[in-house]
């Protein structure tokens, strides 16, 4: 009788299930699942093991918040960030659940939105993209001086993306950082990104500044 040959990523499933101590994010329940984690940008996970989750739990409905395709909205985003803790799209809806008043039951082992890029960072702390998603909940929570350190981490993380220079520099302009903000859009568009909104917002923070007494 032949052996049967498994996929990397089974092999990774059946090894979490088969007593490989689990990596406990304190507050935060712990990384190991039934399914996964994987990691989103591998495009091995994404071919094999994505699409399972996908399909079954972060439709567009649940991504728009709509309703679930499983249960509740909140449920489909926890599986789908539990079996890919850096999912960066179910982190921004995780993130606009929260700012929008969502609500997580005290009692769940990942009971907060936190918790959700806490474990995604814990598991993947290399993903400069994780940290962009956090930084812009972190700002429109109010939390500016957290949300910079999330950028910076991203900026030290990935400090040629392009993307992440925009962003940030978007983040700096309304901070009040109009210098920093000029040195990120530098990068950026020296590197081709294309879209002229940081740009324009520099120009008009300039020219509010420009126009205030004794300046």
């Amino acid at each position: 009788m032949k052996p049967v040959a498994l996929s990397a990523a089974l092999v990774l499933a059946l090894a979490w299930g088969a007593g490989l101590p689990a990596q406990e994010v304190p507050g935060c329940g712990v990384l190991q699942n039934a399914y996964g984690p994987f990691d989103y940008r591998d495009p091995v996970n994404k071919r094999d093991n994505l699409p399972i989750v996908e399909t079954f739990h972060f439709t567009a409905d649940v991504e728009s918040l709509r309703h679930g395709r499983s249960g509740t909205v909140l449920g489909d985003l926890r599986y789908t960030l539990r079996a890919f803790p850096n999912h960066h799209r179910a982190l921004r809806a995780i993130a606009r659940y929260g700012v929008e008043g969502g609500q997580i039951p005290l009692d769940d082992d990942i009971p907060s939105v936190d918790c959700y890029f806490e474990r995604a960072i814990a598991f993947r702390p290399d993903d400069a993209a994780v940290r962009v998603i956090y930084a812009n909940y972190l700002f429109k929570r109010g939390e500016r001086d957290a949300a910079r350190g999330q950028y910076e981490e991203a900026l030290r993380l990935a400090p040629d993306s392009v993307e992440i220079n925009y962003v940030a520099g978007l983040y700096f302009v309304d901070a009040g950082d109009i210098e920093r903000a000029k040195k990120l859009a530098k990068i950026a568009y020296d590197n081709g990104y294309p879209l002229p909104g940081l740009k324009k917002k520099i120009a008009a923070a300039e020219a509010a500044t420009r126009g205030k007494p004794g300046s």
